[in-house]
């Protein structure tokens, strides 16, 4: 187009802005530009690197820089952010004005906005072209502009029909616009530099990549009581949940605002408090960022001090022991995003840690925290070497209770009988008749690995050799290799003796919440251990009331075969692997809680009560009064409801 000045135009695409209404009237028009705002600073910069080029050219021509500014990139009569045609978002800002004013670059500065400039000015001084040709063929493009009108025209509307083609924004970039397109300026810059500008800024870290879609998300599977939406589906979730919460847009922002610093705490393992820290690095190394939801909840309850701080350090550690024996005795993890997205339901916060592991052991199936048997045996017969988490695995074992700590990255992993299958006479015969098979059976298990920094001085030199040279197993720091120090030699008992060692260390660092202390039917009053049965609820359970629950109680049980019955002090529980539906038997009536959001039951016939945030036996949030049997259909509707729910989470 440069080249050919026949060609008459070149469409570039359309800019849309809300006019009047938005902004306090002023000598100088402002317009909220909605869609092309990328287009305009693009164009901006170029025509700042051609005014540049053609002054520093000396050319004589009527376009001269000073036009250029004057006509494009600023206001000149005007002070502030006034004197600008384009004023941009607080992170690129204060480098565009340098750059089109010539001044030298903040620090830091928007690297964006600089490399764009630069590449223009690049191709202009290297194209030869005279930087008026160029012009000429930037005055031919044609932008068509679409003005609405703030109150009348819905601007997101446009906004995402505009952007349902092309290039997809961010799941938060749409969330953004959404959030911000209606207010009015003040309270829009207001939220915008208090709230949303921060939060981008923690989020726009080198290899972050999407993170502040994945913790929209994660946030909403908070608020929506652990429906995870899909992730490219956030910011439909977000509007949905707007639209039913009933808050203020502002009171929804600056909570979302406090969630994403417990987010960025998290995932960036920036806890002020050491010990939290590092246990928050190590849950980040297993990679289970499913675990997030229930993490942002605990961790929140932490800020508030409904936790301490050692609690909160047990809570964490569970989850990473958790999150470690499931691989190490490899159950799949499909049902950990689930599994994470409702454990903090489980939680009775006037007995916290307790509750919480008592959840996790009554997790059974693939949905379990393996016990020690079960790790113990995996732990030692399990191919480690290819292990994706051997480097964390080796890293733990060796510095438990260590205040030294030893940074795996300065040694390699040293295989005690070498990886060569040709091995010498002293290995064969180290290891006996069975050679081959022990090679084959025990090369990359646990037994047979540990530390060194002189891997290549042991290589494949026999046991011997590799305990008593220089650096060698007798003259290592690392405490892997002690018990290796006082061996004559190495065989298949040494290597299983060794590895059930490791094993025994490993069940320690990793524990399982003691089971003996959780038993189900079990609750503590005044120091006594007491089991509840129906008959503890006799007087509740008189004449028609007691009538009523036991029909109510066989159908229930009737649901399925996985029902179980569970009574406690105050309420008769109803479970699959969590409660479903729990009974509070009263004189003169039933109380029923379903364990559901209240927002989610479907209620025909009026009979249930939103107790959402109101103290009661029980859990969940749907209260239902059941005082004849004639309501028994209607009620087990209801019922069904919830079971439905459960099931599903047992399944999954």
């Amino acid at each position: 187009m440069v080249e050919d000045e026949n060609i008459p135009a070149h469409f570039i695409g359309s800019i849309v802005y809300i006019e009047k209404g938005i902004y306090h009237s002023t000598s100088v028009p402002q317009l909220l530009v909605i869609d092309g705002q990328q287009r305009l600073v693009t164009l901006s910069l170029l025509l700042a690197a051609l005014g540049k080029a053609i002054e520093e050219a000396g050319i004589e021509s009527n376009i001269t820089r000073k036009k250029i500014n004057n006509y494009y990139l600023f206001n000149t009569e005007e002070d502030g952010d006034y004197r600008y045609k384009i004023v941009l978002t607080r992170s690129d800002k204060e480098t565009y004005i340098r750059l089109i004013e010539d001044r030298e670059l903040p620090s830091p500065f928007s690297k964006r906005i600089v490399e764009n400039y630069g590449f223009f000015a690049e191709e202009i001084r290297r194209s030869g072209i005279n930087p008026l040709k160029i012009y000429d063929a930037v005055d031919r493009l044609i932008i068509v502009d679409i003005s609405l009108t703030q109150g009348y025209d819905n601007p997101q509307l446009i906004f995402e029909s505009l952007n349902s083609t092309g290039l997809d924004l961010s799941q938060a970039d749409l969330i953004r616009n959404y959030i911000l397109m209606g207010l009015e300026s003040e309270l829009q810059t207001r939220l915008y530099r208090d709230c949303w500008y921060p939060m981008e800024q923690n989020f726009n870290r080198k290899d972050s990549g999407n993170l502040f879609d994945r913790f929209m998300r994660d946030y909403l599977t908070i608020k929506n009581r652990g429906n995870i939406p899909k992730i490219g589906e956030v910011y439909e979730e977000f509007k949905r949940y707007d639209q039913h919460a009933g808050n203020p847009i502002v009171n929804i922002v600056e909570d979302v605002y406090k969630y994403s610093k417990h987010f960025s705490n998290l995932v960036f393992a920036q806890e002020d408090n050491e010990d939290i820290g590092q246990i928050l690095g190590d849950i980040n190394t297993l990679k289970v960022d499913v675990a997030y939801p229930f993490l942002l909840e605990i961790y929140d309850d932490y800020k508030t001090q409904v936790l301490t701080r050692e609690e909160l350090i047990a809570i964490l550690k569970l989850v990473e022991s958790y999150v470690f024996r499931r691989a190490i005795c490899g159950i799949p993890p499909n049902s950990l995003n689930k599994t994470f997205a409702t454990l903090y339901r489980s939680i009775d916060k006037e007995d916290y840690l307790r509750s919480l592991e008592r959840a996790f052991i009554k997790m059974d199936s693939y949905r379990r925290f393996p016990g020690d048997d079960e790790f113990k045996q995996q732990f030692v017969s399990k191919d480690v070497y290819n292990f994706r988490l051997r480097n964390y695995l080796l890293r733990k074992l060796e510095n438990h209770n260590k205040k030294e700590k030893v940074g795996i990255a300065d040694y390699t992993i040293e295989h005690i009988m070498p990886q060569n299958e040709n091995l010498s006479l002293d290995w064969q015969k180290d290891l006996g008749e069975d050679w081959k098979i022990v090679h084959s059976k025990y090369l990359h298990t646990i037994g047979n690995l540990t530390l060194t920094a002189y891997n290549s001085e042991l290589s494949d030199r026999s046991f011997k050799e590799k305990r008593d040279v220089e650096g060698g197993f007798a003259d290592s720091p690392i405490r892997l290799n002690r018990g290796l120090a006082k061996l004559e030699g190495w065989n298949e008992a040494c290597i299983m003796e060794r590895a059930e060692t490791l094993a025994n260390l490993a069940a320690e660092i990793w524990r399982v919440p003691d089971s003996s202390m959780l038993e189900d039917h079990i609750d503590v009053t005044e120091g006594e251990k007491r089991v509840y049965t129906l008959e503890d609820f006799s007087d509740q359970l008189q004449g028609e009331r007691g009538e009523l629950f036991h029909i109510l109680r066989r159908r229930i049980l009737n649901l399925d075969s996985s029902v179980k019955e569970d009574p406690k002090q105050t309420y008769i529980a109803y479970k699959t692997v969590t409660n479903f539906v729990d009974i509070v038997p009263q004189k003169k009536r039933l109380k029923l809680y379903l364990n559901m959001p209240f927002e989610d039951i479907y209620d025909p016939n009026g009979l249930c009560e939103d107790v959402t945030g109101l103290g009661h036996w029980g859990n969940g949030d749907v209260q239902i009064n059941v005082n004849s049997i004639n309501e028994i259909d209607n009620v087990m509707l209801l019922i069904q409801q919830s079971f439905d729910i459960h099931r599903d989470d047992a399944d999954e």
